[in-house]
């Protein structure tokens, strides 16, 4: 039986705008950078959808293993590791794939994930829950075919981004990177702490990336993709 192809759309929100990806009819479509008053004129998001993905891009998150992890102490072990503020609502997500569980808060004092998420509806008119931009990046790394797997994300003045080699998670962090060349400073960084070699690995984006960043990137990897 062939499979049913769903519609989907999967989108991503920034303090500075949101960028798209959507599945409809078979046909996929993606938008770049949008600015934040186009959210009510943009046709795909006046859709409804199968399935309906939103990440923020908050740098407030942490990974834990499964056997560490206790509900009651999440404040207290994000806290440990990310600056919070004592009004900072804190949460936590599953990421099974990697046997971990994602910490996170998504106060980075922006209003625009909700009024995405409560305008882009399933079919059953149902609203998207909201997850860090890293949560998406670690549920999407296993698709990257290649033994050395890197996946990342760059908006913001931040670089998310997760790094695997076959099946064990090697890295998930976000680092704080004013411009693309210092994202590329601490990918770079990590992929050489971890021995992993760009000459012969491809790399993955979440986000659009400028024709300016693709080309730098090429000089150094085997291949760059957006998913």
């Amino acid at each position: 039986m062939d499979q049913i192809l769903k519609n989907r759309i999967s989108i991503q929100v920034s303090l500075s705008g949101y960028s798209f990806k959507c599945l409809r009819d078979g046909v996929e479509s993606r938008s770049g950078w949008m600015e934040p008053g186009s959210v009510f004129t943009t046709p795909e998001l006046q859709d409804r959808y199968d399935e309906v993905e939103v990440s923020l891009f908050t740098p407030k998150c942490a990974l834990v293993p499964e056997a560490f992890f206790d509900p009651a102490t999440v404040r207290e072990s994000l806290s440990g590791v990310v600056p919070l503020r004592a009004s900072d609502r804190v949460d936590s997500v599953s990421v099974p794939e990697f046997g971990a569980v994602l910490l996170y808060s998504n106060s980075i004092d922006e209003t625009l994930s909700k009024v995405i998420s409560q305008t882009v509806l399933t079919l059953g008119g149902e609203t998207a829950a909201v997850y860090p931009e890293l949560y998406y990046i670690l549920k999407e790394l296993p698709l990257c075919q290649e033994y050395n797997k890197i996946l990342a994300s760059y908006r913001d003045g931040a670089l998310h981004l997760a790094v695997a080699q076959g099946r064990s998670l090697q890295l998930a962090n976000v680092y704080k990177a004013a411009d693309f060349t210092t994202a590329e400073y601490y990918l770079f960084l990590a992929l050489k702490t971890l021995q992993v070699n760009p000459e012969v690995s491809t790399i993955s984006w979440r986000t659009p990336l400028e024709s300016s960043e693709e080309m730098s990137l090429y000089r150094y990897f085997k291949a760059v993709e957006v998913l």
